[in-house]
């Protein structure tokens, strides 16, 4: 058993050591809001936090998490920040297809929370893995910088 502490809650999990944590995530624990997409840390749907740095968790052997603190997308609108990302996404309607959106989600999190008030240069870096076959990156843009500016007026 591995006990994992997950959105706030330890969780002891039936897993194997190397299993990645995208599957711990999704098969054994039932939580399929973290995608799959690549299997190889290219498109970053899998990504979640880990001690508040984004991760992809599709190549993060379960076994290499120990006492870090995991937030998936159904926690991260329980934060500052997160819940601005995602009041911003609603407000702009980023959405079109959806599947890679909680990636794009916890990764601009993990940006704001680094970088309160991003540059595009930062944006440009912090979502260069995050990849949207809709091609919705010029919303996703504009809801990062939307959400900075709540950040800034709260």
């Amino acid at each position: 058993m591995i006990a994992l502490d997950i959105n706030g809650k330890t969780l002891e999990v039936d897993a194997p050591p190397e299993m990645p944590l995208l599957w711990v995530l999704r098969d054994v624990l039932g939580m399929s809001g973290t995608k799959f997409g690549c299997g190889m840390a290219l498109c970053g749907a899998c990504t979640v936090h880990i001690d508040g740095q984004p991760r992809r968790s599709c190549v993060t052997p379960v076994s290499s998490v120990g006492a870090g603190k995991i937030t998936t997308i159904e926690a991260i609108g329980s934060t500052p920040n997160g819940a601005r990302v995602q009041k911003a996404w609603l407000d702009l309607e980023v959405v079109q297809c959806g599947y890679c959106q909680s990636g794009q989600i916890m990764s601009a999190t993990a940006l704001l929370n680094a970088t309160p008030d991003p540059s595009d240069a930062d944006i440009n870096a912090a979502m260069a893995g995050n990849i949207c076959r809709c091609g919705t990156y010029v919303r996703i843009r504009e809801a990062i910088k939307r959400a900075a500016a709540d950040g800034g007026s709260s």
